[in-house]
């Protein structure tokens, strides 16, 4: 199994919005098959594995990552495949979160007379499909925050300059994490300040990252480098107005009107429930401090990257996160650390956000 994970893990930036899997033949004690799931649309790693397998596949045990689909799809249903070739014994490692398989695929094998055992590495198996699982379960992507500081936690200097704070290895990381989440979530001051292209440029991926900006009353420039073609784009907006609306639908360019908490900010709740109705896994944000601390005000964050460099702004320079209402230690944003990593000259910190204390929703 962990060997069928490992093949899942090289379609981590191409199966969005399916999930990672990986499929491995094994026959008296020897790997005859080996598949996994390359894009949405294309085979499945059980049909990949099942092809290179062929008739040895009859009597042998397949090794799967995620329960085999029973419906059919972009598709045809991997189960049906699967009887066809008669396997002794079929090991899934975690059950299907997505409702229309959710177990039946399991049952439908075993009432086929198929051994079937699950569980085996289930917690690495939900971990690479964190995404996936969270929109099945939360109906919402996965989301991680990403930021980039001096060492004394600042992201840009009084004047706003930013470029470069961390290094060139740093940012190469970025681009990866971003290809590998399948999409990128920024907000209109970052747009209007910087005028990013949340594009992938450093390595070579199948696919760029969905970008959507998060703009209530679409301030942001039409022209921004955000709405060029070449991925989907997403506006998020509470009230835009028609005609800007009707520009940026001609430019293939999707909008989605979200609503508005009690306080009169953009409810990212209900932001992440219509991406999450829009097929995307995870988000990738990447925002300047005030959408970062609205993030982790709201508990939605479920994991933290930051990046930091090893030099010092000054407390005049801005700071990573805004926090406002954070008058005593009780309301601090408690973080458990998950992995500390050097990269480049820089160190980069991998965290979850632990529940918040009851006194952040006073």
């Amino acid at each position: 199994m962990a060997q069928a994970l490992r093949l899942a893990e090289r379609g981590s930036a191409s199966t969005h919005p399916n999930p990672r899997v990986g499929c491995v033949i094994v026959k008296n004690g020897k790997v005859i098959a080996e598949g996994f799931h390359e894009r949405a649309g294309d085979r499945h790693a059980e049909i990949n594995a099942l092809r290179e397998a062929g008739d040895k596949a009859r009597g042998a045990d397949v090794f799967v990552t995620l329960e085999p689909c029973c419906h059919t799809g972009r598709t045809g249903p991997c189960t049906q495949a699967l009887l066809a070739h008669k396997p002794h014994k079929v090991w899934i490692a975690m059950q299907d979160p997505n409702p229309l398989v959710a177990g039946k695929g399991i049952a439908q094998l075993r009432k086929a007379g198929i051994e079937v055992d699950v569980g085996v590495l289930q917690d690495e198996a939900a971990a690479l499909n964190r995404g996936f699982v969270s929109r099945m379960t939360r109906g919402r992507p996965f989301v991680t925050l990403k930021l980039a500081a001096s060492l004394d936690g600042r992201t840009a200097t009084s004047t706003g300059e930013s470029k470069w704070i961390t290094s060139e290895e740093a940012r190469a990381d970025v681009h990866r994490l971003r290809a590998e989440s399948g999409a990128v979530l920024t907000s209109s001051a970052t747009i209007m300040a910087d005028d990013p292209e949340l594009t992938v440029r450093f390595g070579s991926f199948p696919r760029q990252p969905d970008r959507i900006v998060l703009d209530t009353h679409l301030r942001s420039s039409l022209d921004a480098k955000v709405w060029a073609p070449g991925a989907r784009r997403i506006l998020l907006a509470v009230r835009p107005r028609s005609d800007q609306v009707d520009e940026l639908k001609a430019r293939g360019v999707e909008v989605q009107l979200v609503g508005v908490s009690s306080g009169g900010h953009v409810d990212l709740a209900s932001a992440l429930t219509s991406l999450g109705r829009s097929e995307i896994n995870e988000v990738f944000v990447e925002c300047g401090p005030r959408l970062a601390g609205a993030f982790l005000q709201s508990g939605l964050v479920d994991e933290l990257v930051i990046y930091f460099a090893p030099s010092l702004l000054g407390h005049d320079s801005r700071p990573l996160a805004e926090l406002p209402g954070l008058r005593s230690l009780h309301q601090r944003i408690p973080l458990e650390f998950l992995e500390t990593k050097k990269i480049g000259p820089d160190l980069r910190i991998t965290a979850r956000p632990l529940p918040l204390s009851p006194l952040h929703q006073s």
